[in-house]
This record gives structure tokens, C-alpha cells and sequence, in this order.
């Protein structure tokens, strides 16, 4: 299988570059950047410009599946110009990939498997959603996602299978929400966001890359959450960090009104709980290397043993 990845170059692409890989997939990918287009047996990138939708369209050369992870950061003050950004980056991304689809002579790809966000779901402490609830969170983020969504799915009339992974809470040392979570705590002034009862629905970059090639794999259409099996609230999950780096929590729960004033708007998603299912996901047959979270940080934090038993383990699966 070859896999044609936007967004390869960053956090979850670069997890799930290194799955393939070990799978033996050959990856194509896409770069806005053209100092970082390396050609390599197995590892080729091309250049393109979504804005100006603009696109190498030897990147589609043998390719049969497209895993779209393209979007600007919502991890920054979303000011009016921001807000832009992040929506026409989503959308442009798309627009740019169905124009370039539509147009070839012919080609093997068989599905388009794009990246969304649990941020659609209504802000609710006592929901517990699935992948069926219609609901869209009254907030920017709810709007992005729709958009987004929306936008994957025109390549419905030009592709078999058109999956959306709604990814939650991604856990990783190497960047994303966690090291932002933890570097207070780390310094003793860590605390929990608000009431801390909002539910936080994570998951562990290794079974979130082990997501988007299990829909591919399985010819999976439609949408499926990114996240673990057992969410937690905020302030469960700021325990477990501080347990697992071994820091006491100090200081009493962040009031919302000091983080509006800090972040703006942005601060929302700090506070907003979605409590969100992955049944529908193991129904498939996926199952979690990191079924619940003290397991995931004690992965990423502490122990090096761990790491590298997954990492064996994982072999061995797809070596089988």
C-alpha cells in the first residue's frame, strides 16, 4: 500500500509516517515547505501551495489511500484574522485535493481518510456521545469541524471509502496539549481548569496513528472517534500527570474568568467537556495498546521499557 499523508511533517503525521513504515507502506506526502521535500525509497515529498490550490500532482503516482491531517494549530488566540486561518486552511487543504482528484485520467486511490475533531460535539458534562449524536457544539470549534467535515465529504461521488477520524485529546511527549499540561505542574503550579468535572476524552499518538491505517486497511467508510476507551475528567487528569512526574498539586482550581482574560476565546477549549465513545471503532476489531490513562502517561513519562515494549509489540503485529 502506498499512502499519500498531508500534514506528514507534524505531530501525528510524523507517528504515523513511522507506522507505515513499519508496516512496509511507501509514503508520499505534502509540503508547503519546499526545503522539506526529501526523496527516498520509500519516503518521497511533493510540493504544494492549498491557498493558491496549488499541488505536484506526481504525489498521487500509485497511491491508494489519502490520509488528510492538514490544518493550522486552533492552539493559538483565535482573533478574528486567526479564526480565517484556521478555517480556510481545513478547507483549502480539501478543496485543492478534490480538484486534483477530480482531473486525473486515472489513478488507484481508493480512499480519503481526513482528519476532524471531537470539538463538534455539544459541550456536556453528562453526555456520553457516539459517533451517531447530530449535535453541534454552539462555539467556533463546533463550526470549524461542521466546515471541515462538510468539505471531506466531496469525495464521496469520487472515491470508494470516505472515512472522518474525529480526534480528541492527543497524547504525546513530543508535543500537542500534554507538555503544555504538565510544564506547570512540573514547576509546582500546576491545578485543574474550572470545576475540573469537564471531561477530557484522550487518546495515545501510537493508537491514534494505529486508527487512521486500521479504517484504511478495513476499507472503513464514515466517521469514527479518535479516542480511548475510558475519557476522564479534568481534574482526574491532572492528578495522574502530577503522580506520574511525581509533582504535588498545590494550588487551588483555575477559575474560567482569569483564563478568558489570559487566552480570549481560545481559552474554551480548556473548559468545554466532551465525553466521547470509541465503541464503534473496537466493534470494527480495533483494540487499544493504552486502554486507560495513568497506563499512557506512565508510557510517555517514566518508563523507557515501556516505550520499547510497545514498540515490540507493534512489530510483531504487523509482522504477523
Amino acid at each position: 500500500m502506498k499512502v499519500l499523508i498531508t500534514g506528514a511533517t507534524g505531530l501525528i503525521g510524523s507517528e504515523l509516517v513511522s507506522h507505515c513504515h513499519r508496516k512496509g507502506y511507501d509514503v508520499n506526502y505534502l509540503t508547503t515547505s519546499k526545503e522539506k521535500i526529501v526523496s527516498e525509497p520509500h519516503y518521497k515529498g511533493f510540493y504544494w501551495n492549498p491557498d493558491k490550490k496549488e499541488i505536484d500532482t506526481d504525489c498521487f503516482n500509485g497511491v491508494s489511500v489519502i490520509i488528510n491531517l492538514a490544518g493550522a494549530s486552533i492552539s493559538k488566540r483565535w482573533t478574528s484574522s486567526y479564526k480565517k486561518v484556521i478555517i480556510e486552511s481545513r478547507i483549502n487543504s480539501l478543496q485543492t485535493l478534490y480538484q486534483a482528484v477530480n482531473k486525473l485520467p486515472n489513478h488507484s486511490i481508493e480512499a480519503m481518510i481526513s482528519a476532524s475533531a471531537i470539538g463538534i460535539y455539544p459541550d456536556s458534562t453528562t453526555n456520553y456521545y457516539s459517533e451517531d449524536d447530530l449535535g453541534i457544539d454552539d462555539s467556533f470549534l463546533g463550526e470549524v469541524v461542521e466546515l471541515w467535515e462538510k468539505e471531506a465529504d466531496t469525495f464521496k461521488p469520487l472515491l470508494p471509502n470516505v472515512a472522518k477520524i474525529r480526534i480528541g485529546l492527543v497524547m504525546s511527549r513530543d508535543g500537542g496539549a500534554l507538555p503544555e499540561m504538565a510544564k506547570p505542574i512540573k514547576n509546582y503550579v500546576g491545578a485543574a481548569f474550572g470545576s475540573g468535572e469537564q471531561w477530557q476524552s484522550w487518546i495515545h499518538i501510537s493508537d491514534l496513528a494505529r486508527i487512521f491505517l486500521f479504517v484504511a486497511e478495513n476499507n472503513l467508510n464514515g466517521i469514527f472517534n479518535g479516542v480511548g476507551p475510558n475519557p476522564v475528567t479534568n481534574n482526574k487528569l491532572v492528578k495522574e500527570i502530577a503522580k506520574v512526574l511525581n509533582r504535588p498539586l498545590l494550588l487551588p482550581n483555575i477559575p474560567e474568568f482569569m483564563m478568558k482574560l489570559i487566552l480570549g476565546e481560545m481559552s474554551y477549549i480548556l473548559f468545554a467537556s466532551q465525553r466521547v465513545s470509541s465503541k464503534k471503532i473496537e466493534e470494527e476489531g480495533f483494540v487499544f495498546k493504552f486502554q486507560n490513562v495513568c497506563g499512557a502517561l506512565e508510557a510517555i513519562y517514566n518508563k523507557a521499557e515501556d516505550n520499547e515494549r510497545i514498540a515490540s509489540d507493534l512489530n510483531k503485529e504487523y509482522i504477523s
